[in-house]
């Protein structure tokens, strides 16, 4: 394992920063720690491209085949450079030492990989022999479009009983915001049906993404569609844990990049008492 050359940071999210090919550390803003990534996807392939996606040479597709020996392998050794070597003092800020979470994120849709139920099953294994992270969080962010699949229902069924969460991407309401924003033709009626999906199965987190497009925030029509989406979820009783509701801290990587930028601090509070006022709970991160 190559050690980084400088210190880890909530800007940089490289996936290859120890040289491994699925096991990569983050200092997560939201969490205000380390994040060991899960990345599934180091083809760099998604079902969705979002405009805002820092990964490089973003292309369509799934998961390749995952290597559950190799990943098994990096993990294990890993988490033994964590919990008992030097990684931590060698390359962490001494205020984000400390582990918060095995997240399954990385280079496009981790559930578009086949061995989804496997690697779920795999990471429980890891963390039960690693007796201080058996109660860390183990944390699926995802667009929610392959939910239906029945491997993936299983991972989430087993990711609830390892204190896991499911950060579902609902970023935009209306047809024509989705497709200008993720590139999907994914309809509400889908959203709604794999929301309902998961949540039975796991908690579940809404997870938006907010900002500017050629000097615009999101429209009022659309904020009005989205929050009508929402109260729409909770009189249905779906048991959403609630909002996680940030802005864009890392430049994007894809063609659209320079029409983007952030939204005010005022501006994202603003809609987060928005949707507070729904009765949910919002975690803002601009």
């Amino acid at each position: 394992m190559q050690p980084p050359s400088n210190l880890l940071n909530t800007t940089d999210h490289s996936r290859d920063k120890v040289g491994l090919t699925y096991v990569y550390p983050v200092i997560s803003r939201r969490a205000g720690g380390v994040s060991i990534g899960i990345n599934l996807n180091p083809n760099n392939a998604c079902n969705w491209r979002c405009v805002y996606c820092q990964v490089p040479d973003l292309k369509r597709g799934s998961a390749p085949r995952i290597d559950l020996n190799k990943l098994e392998t990096e993990l294990r050794s890993f988490l033994h450079e964590l919990v008992k070597g030097d990684f931590m003092q060698a390359n962490v800020p001494p205020a984000a030492r400390k582990i918060y979470d095995i997240a399954l994120s990385g280079n496009g849709e981790p559930t578009s990989a086949r061995e989804f139920e496997q690697v779920i099953e795999l990471i429980g294994n890891i963390k039960h022999d690693f007796d201080v992270l058996s109660h860390i969080k183990l944390v699926l962010i995802t667009n929610g479009s392959l939910i239906a699949r029945q491997s993936v229902q299983a991972g989430l069924k087993r990711m609830a009983q390892m204190n896991g969460e499911v950060w579902f991407k609902f970023d935009r309401a209306r047809t024509e915001e989705r497709s200008r924003i993720n590139n999907t033709r994914i309809s509400l009626k889908t959203i709604r049906h794999h929301l309902q999906i998961a949540t039975s199965l796991c908690p579940t987190w809404l997870q938006t993404c907010v900002f500017r497009m050629n000097g615009e925030p999101p429209s009022e029509q659309e904020i009005t569609a989205y929050l009508l989406f929402v109260r729409s979820l909770m009189e249905d009783d779906l048991p959403l844990k609630g909002i996680l509701l940030y802005g864009i801290a890392r430049p994007s990587l894809q063609p659209e990049a320079a029409q983007l930028s952030q939204v005010s601090e005022a501006w994202l509070i603003a809609l987060g008492e928005r949707i507070k006022a729904l009765g949910l709970d919002v975690k803002l991160n601009l």
